[in-house]
This record gives structure tokens, sequence and C-alpha cells, in this order.
């Protein structure tokens, strides 16, 4: 099958490329339809969502995985290879990244390359405190977290509708329609957000890992990470004391842990700080065999933040 994404820079040429597969063409699904690959959970999400049955996902980032630190396999390199189009976050997975740049630079989306990106920096940011010096960056310098707010999310459905329908112009009129529904959708998250963290006790998050900006910079909330970016980082000793400091100082009651990550950390500075732990979703990735999708992920980290931060 004639390749049907290929550069945004080249959409004209992809509606030109829109054509029946054939048998001998490698790439798409063996019943015809074009493929997805996403890089992990919410690009999946995305992709399904707008694509709907006329196109077939492979998400690269099993359930129970964590993304950060994916490797692929060699046959998941061929189907990044063979794909109609690879979604990812540039900075976020770096075997994605390099794999995307060597076999998929004519059929890939950074999904974030749009958005209003919050430096590394930004993420271990307080109240006038400087940023967490074990934080990290990413690769781009940037914090890859986009999804967690709704908005962007709605965004990241935006762009995967315009270059589907750039490159199938007869399944347009559907992506557009499943577009509209996820933009909804995500409106109603959005306001649900606005409207239950509008008036709460305490305005700071003290997370796990450092995956909770964008979310915090949409709602008027600011995050307090135990590790940096990257989850497997260990804090040191120094940072420990300054968040029990913080927890005290500030009235925490409620410290967040994740779940795709061992807890025992956050849990044992709550348990130090005298203070409840809750779980938080960075919505990195499904647990196995949840049925659980983005909007009720995001639901319930909207009950849990409302619980935990003393909102009314």
């Amino acid at each position: 099958m004639t390749r049907l994404l290929v550069g945004l820079a080249a959409a004209s040429l992809a509606l030109a490329a829109c054509s029946s597969p054939t048998a001998d063409s490698p790439s798409g699904s063996p019943d015809g339809r074009p493929t997805i690959v996403a890089a992990f959970y919410p690009l999946e999400y995305a992709a399904r969502t707008i694509g709907g049955d006329s196109v077939n996902v492979v998400g690269l980032t099993p359930p129970g995985g964590e993304p950060h630190d994916l490797e692929l396999s060699a046959a998941q390199v061929a189907e990044i290879a063979s794909a109609d189009l690879v979604l990812y976050v540039k900075g976020y997975q770096p075997a994605v990244d390099e794999a995307v740049a060597q076999q998929a630079a004519d059929h890939s989306l950074d999904v974030s390359a749009a958005l209003p990106l919050l430096t590394a920096e930004h993420a271990g940011e307080h109240a006038g405190e400087p940023a967490d010096e074990h934080a990290g960056e990413s690769a781009t310098g940037t914090d890859p977290h986009i999804w967690l707010d709704p908005m962007n999310m709605a965004a990241i459905g935006t762009a995967v509708t315009e270059r589907l329908s750039a490159a199938n112009a007869a399944a347009a009129g559907q992506y557009q329609t499943n577009n509209a529904s996820l933009a909804s959708d995500m409106s109603r998250l959005d306001k649900a957000f606005a409207d239950g963290l509008a008036s709460c006790r305490s305005r700071i998050m003290v997370v796990s890992h450092e995956a909770f900006a964008y979310l915090g910079a949409a709602f008027g909330l600011t995050q307090v990470g135990i590790s940096g970016l990257s989850p497997d980082a260990e804090p040191s000793p120094a940072r420990m004391r300054d968040v029990a400091d913080l927890v005290t100082r500030e009235g925490i009651t409620t410290i967040y842990y994740e779940t795709l990550v061992d807890p025992k950390v956050a849990q044992t500075l709550a348990d130090e700080a005298g203070v409840a732990s809750a779980v938080l979703d960075p919505i990195e990735g499904l647990i196995a065999g949840s049925s659980d999708s983005y909007p009720t992920i995001m639901e319930k980290n909207l009950a849990t933040l409302r619980a935990g931060q003393g909102c009314e």
C-alpha cells in the first residue's frame, strides 16, 4: 500500500498518495487499514478516538510497562519503520526518538511540537524556591508530560485529525466528527477540574515524581516532586529532608504516589511526616488488565486531588 502519511510539509503529496492497498505493499494492517504506531497510552487513546475503526493502532508500551524506560524489540522497530504514522513525544522515550529518527522521519508526528512547553527546570520550582537540582531534563530540555492538561489532549487530537485527514480525504469527515467529540470531552474535563479545584485549602501538590506541572499550570496548583522528571531518579537524603520540611511547614496532608512505579519512597515519607498517601495517576500507561481510559483516570485524579488538597 502506498504510504498514506508523509511529513506535514508534504501534505499535498500525501493527498495524492491516498490510494488503495496493494498486495505487494508493506505498510498498513493486513485488512488494508492504515497502521498508527503510538509510543505510549495517551497517544493510543488519541489515535483510537480519532481513527475509530478505520485505523489499526499499535501501542509500543504494554499495559503495566513504564514508558520512560521502554526498550524496543527488533519487531517494534520494524513496526515503526512500516507504519503509516508514528505518534510520539520528542524527548520522552529515548529509544523511540532514536527509532523515529532512523526509521520514520517521513511518517511520524511529535504531538508536542505545536504545544507551549514548560522547561524541565520549571517542573521543580516551588513558591520562589530554586528548581531541584536532581530533577533532570528531557532530551529537549522541556517537560514532556503534556497530556495531563485536558486541553493539550484536545490539541493532540486535532493534530492527529489534521494529519489523517490530509492523507485520507475520503475519511476526513469521520475524523473531524470524532475529533469534535474528543474536544467536547476534554472541555468537560477541563471545566470539571477548574470548578473542582477552584477553592482548596492547599495549592501545593507533593508528588512522587514531577509529572504534573502541566496539570498544575492549568488549574493553579504547584507541584513539588520527591523525584524529578524521571520516576527512577533516586532522591537524595537532603531532598527527602527538604520535602519533609515543606510538608510540615505548609500543612500538607497528602503525598501522592503513582501506579506504575514502586510507591515505597512516597509512602515512607508520608508515614514519617504523619500524613496520608494517595494515588495520583500520571497516565503514562494503563495497569495490566485495567478497563479505565484517559477520561475515567482523570476523573479519579480529580476526586483524589479534591480530597488531598482539601477542596470545597
